[in-house]
C-alpha cells in the first residue's frame, strides 16, 4: 500500500501516514479512482491539535479490521482543515444537513463527483451514548450506495441546490445599532459572553463591538469590554497568558485545550485596543514565546494533549503551575506555517506594538512578514496567454515542504 501522507506539508496528515487506512491527500485523484471504482468517498477533516481526531485517529483509523473494510469499500482522503480552510467550509455547510454538532473529526461521505450525502463528526469504535459504532455507519453508507443509489444522488444533488441558493442570496442593508442591540440580547448576564455551552472567545465580534465604540457608540463599548474583562478573568486564559480555543461549559470552565494561532492574534488586537495593556501583553508573549519558530513566523497551533507523569491525556500539563510545567514536556506545536494565520499575528503585533509603544513588537512583525515574502511567495504566469506575471502567496510550509 502506498504511503501518500509520509512527506506532506501537513504535520495532520503526516501523523496518519502510518495508519493502516490507505489515506489520499487532496486532489482530483482521489475522486478519479473511487469513479474508475465506483464506491463512494470518505473525507475526513482534522488538525493536528484536535482531541477528538486524535482519540478517532487512534481507536478507529489504526485498527487494521476497520482499515481494511475501509480500503475495500472507499476511498480515503485525509483533509488538514487549516490547510484547505475551503475544503472545511464547504462541507461543513453541507454537514449540516446531517448533525447539528458540527465540529472536528469531520467525516463526510460523498459521491465520487465531491457531492455530499451523509456526514457526522467523531464516532466511537463501538456504540456509545446514543452513538452509532463507525462500523455501523461505514454498513449504513455502503448498504445506501449500492441498493439507494438514486437516493443518494437526489441527496447530494439537494444539498448542492440548497447550498448555491444560500450563496446566491440577495445582500440586504445592515442596521448596526440593531445588530449591538440583539447582541446585547444574547449575552449571558451571569457568566459573560454569549449564549451557552460550549462557550467561545468569538474575536470578529468583538472586532465589530470595538469598531462601533470607535464611533460612539456606548452601549458596544460597554458591551465588548464586559465579555473581554470576563474572558481575561475566566479559564479560558492560561497562566502564561495564551487563550485556549473554547470552554466546554458556560461559565468558561474546562477549556478544550488546544490554542491557536488565529484565536491568540486576534484577542491581541481586540485586547490591545480596548486598553486592557496587561492582558494583551500577556497574549503577545505567549505569541513570542511559545509560538514563534526559530524562523521568525508563528506555528499553527499548541496541542491540547501531553505527556505528564508517564501517561499522555488531555490538559493536564495546563492544571499545573509554571514551577511544576518546568518538568514536564510542553504540548507539542503544530509547527506548520500558514500565510493567513501568521499574517493576522503580524497585524496584531504591529497594531498593538503600537498602540502599547513595544517597538520589539513590531520588529517581531516585521521578521515573519519578511519571511512569508521571502519564503511564501512564488511568480506565476498569468492564466490566460500572455506574459503577465503574478504574485501568489503559498498556503502553507514544514521544514522546507510547502503547499500551495
Amino acid at each position: 500500500m502506498p504511503n501518500r501522507l509520509a512527506h506532506a506539508a501537513s504535520p495532520y496528515l503526516r501523523s496518519h501516514a502510518d495508519n493502516p487506512v490507505d489515506w489520499w491527500a487532496w486532489g482530483p485523484e482521489p475522486f478519479a479512482e473511487a469513479a474508475r471504482r465506483d464506491v463512494p468517498v470518505l473525507v475526513s477533516i482534522g488538525y493536528s491539535t484536535c482531541h477528538w481526531c486524535h482519540v478517532m485517529a487512534r481507536e478507529s483509523f489504526s485498527d487494521p479490521g476497520l482499515a481494511e473494510f475501509l480500503n475495500e469499500h472507499f476511498v480515503a482522503i485525509k483533509v488538514d482543515r487549516e490547510e484547505h480552510a475551503e475544503v472545511d467550509s464547504t462541507y461543513l455547510a453541507a454537514a449540516a444537513a446531517f448533525t447539528e454538532n458540527l465540529g472536528w473529526p469531520l467525516n463526510v461521505f460523498v459521491t465520487p463527483t465531491g457531492r455530499a450525502f451523509f456526514a457526522g463528526t467523531y464516532w466511537p469504535p463501538t456504540p456509545a451514548h446514543g452513538h452509532p459504532a463507525f462500523r455501523q455507519i461505514l454498513d449504513a453508507v455502503l448498504d445506501a450506495w449500492r441498493d439507494r443509489r438514486e437516493e443518494v444522488e437526489r441527496n447530494g444533488e439537494a444539498i448542492l441546490e440548497a447550498l448555491s441558493h444560500r450563496h446566491a442570496a440577495e445582500p440586504v442593508a445592515l442596521d448596526f445599532t440593531r445588530i449591538v442591540s440583539e447582541l446585547e440580547q444574547f449575552e449571558d448576564t451571569v457568566s459573560g459572553g454569549f449564549g451557552g455551552a460550549p462557550k467561545f472567545p468569538v474575536t470578529p465580534v468583538l472586532q465589530f463591538l470595538l469598531a462601533r465604540a470607535s464611533l460612539g457608540d456606548a452601549a458596544a463599548r460597554a458591551l465588548a469590554e464586559r465579555t473581554l474583562d470576563t474572558m481575561a478573568s475566566s479559564p479560558l486564559r492560561d497562566i502564561d497568558g495564551g487563550f485556549f480555543r473554547y470552554a466546554t461549559r458556560r461559565d468558561w470552565s474546562e477549556p478544550h485545550y488546544e490554542r491557536m494561532l488565529y484565536d491568540n492574534a486576534q484577542l491581541l488586537a481586540v485586547y490591545a485596543l480596548a486598553g486592557r495593556h496587561e492582558v494583551a501583553a500577556g497574549i503577545a508573549t505567549f505569541l513570542l514565546g511559545t509560538l514563534r519558530l526559530p524562523n521568525g513566523c508563528f506555528a499553527s497551533a499548541q496541542d491540547s494533549e501531553s505527556t505528564v507523569g508517564g501517561a499522555r491525556v488531555e490538559g493536564e500539563y495546563y492544571l499545573l503551575n509554571a514551577a511544576e510545567r518546568g518538568a514536564e514536556v510542553a504540548p507539542a506545536l503544530d509547527e506548520k506555517v500558514l500565510t493567513g494565520w501568521n499574517g493576522l499575528a503580524i497585524g496584531a503585533l504591529a497594531s498593538a506594538g503600537t498602540l502599547l509603544e513595544r517597538p520589539d513588537w513590531i520588529a517581531a512583525a516585521r521578521v515573519a512578514a519578511d519571511v512569508l515574502l521571502a519564503e511564501h511567495r512564488r511568480s506565476a504566469l498569468a492564466a490566460a496567454g500572455g506574459p503577465v506575471v503574478m504574485q501568489i502567496l503559498l498556503r502553507a510550509s514544514i521544514d522546507g515542504v510547502q503547499s500551495t
